[in-house]
């Protein structure tokens, strides 16, 4: 018994479409169907099978037709049925050969969200906070898993303690650094209740859902892929007293010691109402580049190539180093800075759409 499944491409003259083993399927096609003519091709798992209705009802020997205007208009229908399964093979092989491959990494957004209340429920990760710590064990533990090489990097600014931690696979040089900050801000001091701006932000999209795209690119990534990872401190902590804005990513940039040639920066990107729009101090050929990709996917109502914000953010330091880098960020959230930044206002689609794109273009750039 053939153990292959077994595809049958039929068309408009012939009525018959079967899926079974190919032992009986020949059968049933030369007895039962009268047909002469059994052909077979295998690309991957799949037979293909297809059929020349050159045999007929009470006709042992083929066609035996007396009059040669009947002849060759059987042969002209032959003619058309081969043409026609011609190109039905055609387009199997081409289907089979550009769809995505079963083992091709895939991105879960479901569990990037999970990833996100996972953050949450540890509390405000306020720079130096337990909570904070609380959060850099978990990423540590799945990166960890993943087969990542994880390092946490203690620094001060400003009187501040923070922690970035950044993780690498490859034994290449990294070229490609994914960048998110994992803290959250301390005051919410854009709630509309003014009783609320002396509490801490939940921080589901502003901080977590960043994090968690990396988490989850992390888990599926190649481990031949030449990516560095970077879950930076003190970043969201601007405009209160004694503050400025990333301070983590800042530090990173002044000490590390390779230049990557792609600094992809994700910040606020899970919105459940998405709408990416190309940040203005972002690198144009980056941009261009993982914005195609985007639209290749047909996600191009999520990133919108029109240029719209310019941001001072985690990107920036690697900017002025004259490194490549882009901020996919989605600053149209009302829930901003807000007590209602939690995670049922982060989609699990968007953490995928994010995901797959990103994805794509690491294995599209190698």
């Amino acid at each position: 018994m053939n153990s292959h499944p077994i595809l049958c491409f039929c068309n408009p003259l012939r009525k018959y479409n079967l899926i079974g083993d190919y032992p009986h399927l020949c059968s049933t096609l030369r007895n039962d169907m009268n047909v002469a003519f059994v052909h077979r091709m295998k690309i991957g798992n799949w037979w293909i099978i297809t059929s020349n209705p050159v045999k007929y009802k009470g006709d042992s020997h083929g066609p035996k037709l007396a009059k040669n205007g009947q002849r060759g208009m059987k042969k002209h229908i032959i003619h058309r049925l081969m043409i026609f399964d011609a190109l039905a093979l055609t387009a199997f092989a081409a289907w089979w050969f550009l769809r995505p491959s079963p083992s091709a990494p895939r991105f879960d957004g479901t569990r990037a969200h999970a990833d996100v209340v996972t953050q949450v429920n540890f509390g405000a990760r306020i720079p130096g906070s337990p909570a904070s710590a609380r959060a850099r064990a978990y990423f540590t533990e799945e990166l960890t898993a993943a087969g990542w090489a994880v390092l946490a990097l203690p620094g001060v600014s400003m009187g501040h303690d923070f922690v970035n931690i950044t993780a690498n696979r490859s034994d290449r040089q990294p070229e490609i650094l994914l960048v998110a900050h994992y803290d959250s801000r301390m005051a919410a001091d854009n709630d509309p209740n003014p009783g609320n701006h002396a509490l801490p932000v939940p921080g589901a999209n502003d901080g977590a859902s960043g994090a968690a795209v990396l988490l989850e690119l992390a888990r599926v990534l190649p481990a031949e892929a030449p990516v560095a990872l970077l879950l930076v401190d003190a970043e969201d902590q601007g405009n209160l007293p004694g503050w400025d804005w990333i301070l983590g990513s800042r530090e990173f940039a002044a000490q590390m010691a390779y230049r990557p040639r792609a600094v992809i920066l994700l910040d606020m990107i899970g919105d459940a109402d998405l709408n990416i729009y190309q940040e203005r101090n972002s690198d144009t050929a980056l941009t261009a580049s993982i914005w195609a990709t985007a639209k290749r996917l047909g996600y191009e109502s999520l990133f919108i190539p029109q240029p719209r914000y310019r941001v001072i953010d985690d990107h920036v330091p690697f900017l002025e180093k004259s490194l490549p880098a882009v901020d996919l960020i989605d600053l149209d959230y009302p829930y901003w800075h807000t007590l209602a930044d939690t995670p049922d206002k982060v989609s699990a689609h968007s953490l995928q759409a994010v995901g797959d794109v990103l994805l794509q273009w690491i294995l599209e750039n190698p």
